[in-house]
């Protein structure tokens, strides 16, 4: 069988994948169940707008329009994906999602939902760390007439019934979801823990140039000052500060404990009647479709170091931490598919 490689995902960690193999002449085609590149970006809640300024917003070889020190939001990001798929002539087949991945006496084989069969001899799996929102058990507390949503599913104000929202969560999408939910109802917010946030600016420049000049956001996870990054998980400020939340008359709870019908308590004791919960509290991987033994791990999910899985000629991009903390971020996109990419082209030579 002549080498062929298939990358499963068309986002940002996919797409970047295609643009180093292309640039190392390897025979490839990255597969995606949306009916358009940049969907997963549309999908999200409106108000949504990118986590890193637009400098650090990029994947390799392609700057995207507008102020550098600005924030693109989802759709601006949605159609620079697009674009960049067309720039550099990327393979993408869209409409078809990976339902099974299997090995084969040649390498893997890949059933797509619409009943297509692809071999490939190394696979990439670039699905990314927002596949499945996380629910707590607690939600089977709550009573019928309270509406529940996702971080997923939340789209904006105008889906709210009228009366008070509860989002369960408070990292920066929470956050956001709070706010945007203040427009129409009254809102609580539930924090798990203290929240660090960083200033936006310091001495004129985004945080996130002094965070990448510093190193921080290339400091290995299991280093001293990757282990001191990860362990504040903080974000920048952006308005999202709890006197900021405080002012838009947002009530900041403790952590949630539980809930009857629709009542919710919260770990200091207090009670409060709720019409709408959102939960804001993460994503766990989507994994029953990979069907490869020491592929996945039954409490932790994907199995890899540094992007590489202990099955031979199985690899991943786009994991949080996957090397660094900008493996989360845009900008690390492009070296960890460079990363991953060297290593696939050596395995094969050593193979």
């Amino acid at each position: 069988m002549n080498r062929h490689i298939l990358v499963i995902g068309a986002g940002q960690a996919g797409l970047a994948a295609g643009y180093h193999l292309r640039r190392a002449g390897l025979s490839y085609i990255i597969v995606d169940g949306s009916n358009r590149v940049g969907d997963v970006w549309r999908n999200r809640y409106d108000s949504l707008t990118l986590f890193t300024t637009r400098q650090f917003s990029v994947l390799p070889g392609m700057q995207i329009p507008g102020n550098r020190d600005g924030y693109a939001d989802r759709d601006e990001f949605a159609e620079y994906l697009e674009s960049y798929v067309r720039h550099f002539e990327l393979p993408v087949k869209l409409g078809a999602h990976v339902s099974r991945l299997a090995k084969s006496a040649d390498g893997f084989e890949a059933m797509l939902s619409n009943g297509d069969i692809i071999s490939a001899t190394e696979v990439i799996i670039a699905t990314g760390a927002f596949q499945d929102p996380i629910v707590p058990p607690i939600s089977a507390e709550l009573g019928y007439e309270v509406l529940q949503l996702t971080a997923a599913t939340f789209r904006n104000c105008n889906q709210l019934p009228d009366g008070p929202v509860l989002v369960v969560g408070d990292g920066a999408s929470g956050r956001d979801i709070a706010i945007e939910s203040r427009k129409r109802q009254p809102v609580l917010l539930s924090a798990g823990k203290p929240r660090k946030l960083l200033p936006e600016h310091i001495l004129g420049k985004s945080i996130w140039w002094w965070l990448n000049l510093i190193g921080a956001l290339e400091a290995p996870a299991t280093s001293f000052r990757g282990r001191i990054v990860r362990k504040t998980d903080a974000f920048p400020d952006r308005g999202l500060r709890d006197e900021a939340l405080q002012k838009l008359g947002i009530r900041l709870m403790s952590r949630l404990v539980g809930a009857e019908a629709d009542v919710v308590k919260f770990s200091d004791g207090k009670l409060a009647q709720v019409r709408t919960v959102i939960w804001a509290v993460g994503y766990r991987d989507e994994t029953e479709w990979v069907d490869i033994e020491d592929a996945v791990h039954a409490k932790t999910g994907f199995v890899h170091s540094e992007g590489v899985s202990p099955v031979k000629g199985l690899y991943f991009l786009g994991r949080p931490w996957q090397r660094n903390r900008s493996s989360a971020l845009i900008m690390g996109a492009g070296p960890d598919a460079a990363s991953v990419i060297r290593k696939l082209r050596t395995d094969h030579v050593q193979a």
